[in-house]
């Protein structure tokens, strides 16, 4: 029971103490350092910015070529049935075109799957640079609140 209070306290302590040290420039002095990662910051939210656009920009493509496998690989799928069945009836020669039939068949299976698989991985780029535009955009609102702070404590007209 120790043991978990001292690790409760702990844990507590440094959850409370994180957002006091997180504020990295504090004085007057710090201003060239917190306007050089400023505007490093800015520059990577337009970058990604830029490559958000461009992944949501082509999904579209991604999804339709998706969408034109599936039917292909359905038809496909569904020619390859029908004459399979009437293949069973017939000659060595009608067995072997059947046979490449489904192996066409099959092969296209194979590409609706991988236009699938780019899509879902187009989505994850999308997720992924969304995630980093949000956290930035954090640090920059952060990097904001730490220069009105330093403001706040020079004299009236020297910031203007």
């Amino acid at each position: 029971m120790k043991l978990i209070n001292c690790v409760l306290c702990t844990v507590l302590f440094f959850a409370c103490s994180t957002p006091l040290l997180a504020q990295k420039y504090k004085a007057p002095a710090d201003t060239v350092k917190l306007n050089e990662e400023y505007i490093k910051v800015k520059n990577n939210i337009i970058d990604l910015n830029a490559q958000l656009s461009v992944a949501q920009n082509n999904l579209p493509g991604y999804q339709s070529k998706a969408a034109t496998a599936d039917v292909k690989a359905q038809s496909a799928a569904s020619t390859n049935s029908g004459n399979a069945a009437m293949a069973t009836d017939g000659n060595i020669r009608d067995v072997k075109e059947e046979k490449k039939s489904a192996d066409h068949a099959y092969d296209k299976a194979k590409d609706a799957r991988s236009a699938n698989n780019n899509v879902g991985k187009q989505n994850e780029k999308i997720k992924k640079i969304t995630e980093q535009l949000r956290k930035k955009q954090q640090r920059l609102n952060d990097l904001d609140v730490m220069r009105n702070a330093i403001y706040a404590q020079l004299p009236a007209n020297t910031h203007q």
